[in-house]
């Protein structure tokens, strides 16, 4: 049984052929990303999120904490993009779509109204990312997927076949 988005993404992958290289260095380097969002992610969403956007009363210390390591990870990604178009390399991979609904969302400020409190701007490496990513058909058509809010044409409540789009 499948139950965490690593592996799901993983599985698919190897299943269908498609988003994980078969060159061992590229297929390591893709695995490598893939599993730094799941050691990440949780920073950003249980701890920056949490406590910048949801918690009951704000505790400066962990917004601050929090905020920092979001920042360094956003770093650590600028970084990585900064000699590759994608986080594995040259090609769009299972890496970029398990970290793109994360920090993409967060470089286009549509997470936790933040980007101006963690100067999203400023990592122009993560935008370029999460701008080509963003524009890519599928993504388009996926972030539509079970939306229930914002403006009705964004919104696909649910979906049975390619023919709801």
């Amino acid at each position: 049984m499948l139950f965490e988005s690593g592996s799901i993404l993983l599985y698919l992958a190897e299943k269908f052929g498609a988003f994980l290289s078969t060159d061992p260095i590229i297929r390591a380097e893709t695995l490598n990303w893939l599993f730094w969002q799941m050691g990440s992610g949780p920073f950003l969403g249980g701890g920056f999120g949490h406590f910048y956007n949801y918690a009951p009363f704000k505790i400066e210390y962990a917004i601050d904490r929090y905020a920092m390591e979001t920042k360094r990870q956003l770093d650590v990604l600028d970084r990585q993009l900064a000699d590759n178009a994608y986080l594995a390399g040259a090609d769009y991979s299972i890496a970029d779509m398990a970290t793109w609904p994360w920090y993409g969302a967060l470089a286009l400020n549509r997470l936790y109204d933040a980007g101006e409190f963690l100067q999203v701007e400023s990592y122009q490496n993560v935008q370029r990312w999460a701008q080509d990513i963003d524009s890519r058909p599928a993504v388009k058509r996926g972030r539509k997927v079970n939306r229930t809010w914002g403006e009705p044409e964004d919104q696909l409540h649910e979906r049975h076949a390619a023919s709801d789009f």
